[in-house]
C-alpha cells in the first residue's frame, strides 16, 4: 500500500509549454490603428453630401420634366429627373442678375407647401 509520491510529468511539461510561449508585441496592433484612420480620413474626402430635399410644382412643369427626358432619350442620353434639375441649376447659375430675376419673374407663382388631398 505503499502511495506512489512522485509528482506526475504532464503538470510539469504544461508549466514549461506556457513559460516557453512568448506573445507578439502589441505595437504591430497600435500601427494599425492609425491606417485606418488615415483611410477613412480618405473616404470622407471623396464623399459628397447628398441632401434630400421635397418641393412642389404645377404639374404643367413636372409634365415639362417628362418632355426633356424623352428629348434626351431620342437623343441617346437616358437622365432622371434629379439630374435634370441639377442640370437646370447649373444653367441657371452662368445667368447675369438681369436674366435671372426675369425668368424667376415669368414663373407663375404657386403657394408654398403639402397640395389638400381631395
Amino acid at each position: 500500500m505503499t502511495e506512489n509520491k512522485t509528482p506526475s510529468k504532464t503538470p510539469a511539461k504544461l508549466v514549461v509549454r506556457k513559460a516557453s510561449v512568448a506573445r507578439k508585441p502589441a505595437p504591430a496592433k497600435v500601427a494599425a490603428k492609425p491606417e485606418k484612420k488615415i483611410k477613412k480620413e480618405k473616404k470622407v474626402e471623396g464623399k459628397i453630401k447628398v441632401v434630400r430635399d421635397s418641393f412642389t410644382m404645377p404639374q404643367t412643369d413636372y409634365d415639362l420634366i417628362a418632355a426633356i427626358k424623352q428629348k434626351a432619350l431620342t437623343g441617346g442620353l437616358h437622365v432622371k429627373k434629379s439630374e435634370l434639375l441639377r442640370a437646370g441649376l447649373h444653367t441657371l447659375s452662368k445667368l447675369s442678375s438681369a436674366q435671372l430675376k426675369q425668368t424667376v419673374t415669368a414663373l407663375e407663382k404657386i403657394k408654398t407647401g403639402r397640395p389638400k388631398k381631395s
